[in-house]
């Protein structure tokens, strides 16, 4: 292993962890820096103190101009440290700038890919064809993820399975199709509605994410059902968005 391969995987680690490293530097130096200002702010009052103690008090107190002149070399470390410190906090702050442009320039265009390859399969095949693809995917999905909870259903309720998250939670087509609608009538009035709005209408628990992605009037939510009877011989609903929800989705052009 020679050390032109040790400098490469060296600065890979870094570039990847530069985020970080900056954020630990910048915490460090905020602390450093509160240390190193204290410290001289003491030996600068014990060195105006000493000069007192001299005999510079009365006519010949020393004024503000010769106490800077005095005490300014202390304080030239917590300044140093100070301007490391900002300096690795904004440049923590543009990494992550650009990162998260970069995620969303690439979710942007495998979004756009998605709608395209939709588009050209029902052109290629038709809808019945698309759809019986779709209930396929939806059935080789849940019997990759399958549902290990046991529930007991009444009424028009079946077990549903949320193909963007892999969850599944108990419901109805209807009870679905009365969210989508109440997120699309959101949409129509307030321009937009997130993810997270639509879980709150189904009763289906917020994720990490779902603050981050909605929809907007340019892209109004559309649900795609597939019914599903897997092996253990429970049906299931199994639901996607015909539209994926955007990032910057409450940015209007």
């Amino acid at each position: 292993m020679n050390l032109r391969y040790l400098a490469s995987r060296a600065s890979k680690l870094a570039a990847d962890n530069s985020t970080t490293i900056f954020t630990a530097i910048g915490v460090t130096g905020v602390i450093t820096t509160a240390y190193l200002a204290g410290r001289a702010s003491y030996n600068a009052a014990e060195l105006l103190l000493d000069e007192k103690m001299a005999g510079r008090d009365g006519e010949d107190a020393l004024d503000i101009r010769e106490k800077i002149d005095l005490t300014w070399k202390l304080y030239i470390p917590p300044v140093m440290t100070g301007v490391v410190t900002v300096g690795c906090i904004i440049a923590a702050n543009r990494v992550g700038t650009r990162r998260a442009a970069a995620l969303a320039a690439a979710y942007t265009l495998s979004e756009k890919a998605i709608v395209e390859y939709k588009e050209k399969v029902v052109e290629k095949l038709g809808e019945k064809k698309e759809q019986d693809i779709r209930d396929d995917l939806a059935r080789d999905r849940i019997r990759k993820n399958p549902d290990r909870e046991v529930i007991i259903i009444d009424g028009n309720e079946v077990r549903c399975f949320e193909a963007y998250t892999g969850r599944y939670f108990t419901s109805s087509v209807e009870a679905l199709k009365k969210a989508q609608n109440i997120v699309n009538h959101q949409v129509n009035n307030s321009y937009y509605a997130s993810l997270t709005d639509f879980y709150d209408a189904i009763g289906l628990p917020r994720t990490a994410m779902s603050d981050e992605i909605g929809w907007n009037s340019d892209k109004l939510l559309e649900l795609s059902f597939s019914a599903v009877l897997p092996e253990d011989g429970r049906p299931y609903v199994s639901f996607d968005y015909e539209v994926v929800p955007i990032r910057n989705y409450h940015r209007l052009s």
